[in-house]
């Protein structure tokens, strides 16, 4: 059912939800010429999953995080990346048609990808109903 998992730790269980810290790869983490590139990098996340019995978790437990349908992945991509790449496009785009100087134009490029991700983070709630991570126990 989902094609994205990552590997974790409980961290913190809260409410109904159970935080799960991921190391997560670049894309290029697996190449064999990572060592001389220095371009692969890996972050450490932590992810909120809302679950219905946060009792069956303990804080330490490794666990698979997991999206719940292939397209989720994509939705999540579109928003963190490729509707601010075109906020970003159109507003420099826009702002040097209309005359004005560069940088005024990259000043309210910034600010309009600034403002999307202000409103994003608004609508938090309404994205989160959209985008549902599970939480799978690993077994031993």
């Amino acid at each position: 059912m989902a094609a994205i998992k990552h590997c974790g730790e409980i961290v913190r269980i809260e409410g109904g939800s159970v935080f799960v810290r991921m190391t997560v790869n670049s894309a290029c983490a697996g190449c064999h010429a990572k060592a001389v590139c220095g371009v692969s990098e890996s972050t450490e996340k932590i992810v909120e999953v809302e679950c219905a019995s946060t009792a069956e978790y303990n804080i330490g437990e490794s666990v698979e995080v997991a999206l719940m349908s292939d397209n989720m992945g994509a939705k999540s991509v579109v928003l963190a990346y490729v509707v601010p790449f075109f906020v970003l496009t159109l507003m420099l785009v826009g702002t040097l048609a209309m005359g004005m100087s560069e940088g005024v134009a990259v000043l309210a490029a910034i600010g309009g990808v600034a403002l999307y991700y202000v409103v994003l983070h608004l609508l938090r709630d309404k994205v989160k109903n959209k985008i549902k991570f599970i939480i799978i126990k690993q077994t031993k």
